[in-house]
């Protein structure tokens, strides 16, 4: 055979062989590689406890096994980045606070990775409100308890976040701008480590999620001052809603969950992955479990409702911030 011939031969395998494993790499997520679910935030709080209540129903929906990996830290930036820089074949999900991830992009201007870019949004998966609560300890049992305690003592009551920048630190923030207090913020790496210290007392109040500290409201071990949405839980009917206090009728402050995949995923994928979620999300047991911890479902939420919400938090939450100068 001619060299020039034997050379076009192999060259072309060559060439054959790269297109090949690059399609392959760039494919719909391969049915039989393990699915993986990243977590921002370190197990116990709310976000750790619908992220694995999804997993599960997602698991018996696709019949996969489904990983769960917590990447506390930051407000949810270090497990964002690392969803960021996976591989973008639809194996590797974020699920995170729809709220912080807005709040990060507000804070931090220069993020390791592009908010929007860098991930392609599935769907919205559900929402929570959070609980005001005291520490047993507190001579307070409502909003106007704490007003009055507050213009006695001066910087004197502390309340715990599940993050710099939360939604948990952005509604005490929120509340001390509307109701006239001083209450001094102390941030912890997550829900687990907050609820932890208040029920230690090392700080006063917590806005927790429902769902973590219900247990703890019925034992008696804290003490429930107010709920920060619209409207009362189902789970806790005899507690008021912030805005309910007199003056702060505009007050509300809700935390929204989804998931999103690294930017650059298939939309084939993706359409997919939606189709999955929604079937989950739309599911009577999936909705019976998450509202039993105290979550509010959502009937369906396609990657463009998502954006839309994540939108709308940005521009609530940078006045909040800005008002309140947070800085990362």
């Amino acid at each position: 055979m001619h060299k020039s011939s034997l050379a076009t031969k192999v060259l072309a395998l060559f060439l054959f062989a790269f297109i090949a494993t690059f399609s392959h790499a760039q494919s719909p997520a391969d049915d039989s590689k393990t699915m993986k679910i990243i977590i921002p935030w370190p197990s116990g709080g709310a976000n750790d406890l619908l992220g694995r209540d999804f997993a599960f129903f997602l698991g018996e929906k696709i019949g996969k096994k489904i990983v769960i990996d917590n990447r506390g830290g930051a407000n949810g930036l270090i497990g964002a980045e690392s969803v960021a820089r996976s591989i973008p074949d639809g194996n590797t999900i974020m699920f995170h606070s729809i709220t912080s991830h807005a709040t990060n992009a507000i804070l931090a201007p220069k993020l390791p990775y592009d908010t929007f870019k860098d991930f392609a949004p599935v769907s919205q998966i559900a929402s929570l409100d959070l609980v005001l609560v005291a520490h047993p300890s507190i001579p307070a049992k409502s909003i106007s308890d704490l007003v009055a305690l507050d213009k006695a003592k001066p910087h004197s009551i502390s309340y715990a976040s599940f993050g710099n920048g939360s939604m948990a630190h952005l509604a005490g923030e929120l509340l001390n701008q509307k109701s006239g207090m001083d209450l001094q913020h102390v941030p912890y790496k997550g829900g687990g480590p907050a609820l932890a210290d208040t029920l230690a007392g090392h700080v006063q109040l917590y806005f927790a999620g429902i769902d973590v500290a219900l247990q703890h409201i019925q034992s008696g071990a804290l003490v429930p001052i107010a709920i920060t949405g619209s409207t009362r839980s189902s789970l806790l009917p005899n507690v008021p809603t912030i805005s309910e206090t007199p003056g702060l009728s505009d007050y509300e402050a809700r935390i929204y969950y989804g998931i999103w995949v690294p930017g650059g995923t298939p939309s084939s994928t993706v359409n997919k992955l939606y189709q999955q979620t929604s079937a989950v999300i739309s599911s009577p047991a999936f909705k019976k479990k998450i509202e039993a911890e105290g979550f509010i479902t959502v009937s369906s939420s396609s990657p463009e409702k998502m954006i839309a919400t994540m939108n709308s938090q940005m521009e609530i939450l940078r006045k909040v911030i800005k008002q309140a100068k947070i800085l990362p």
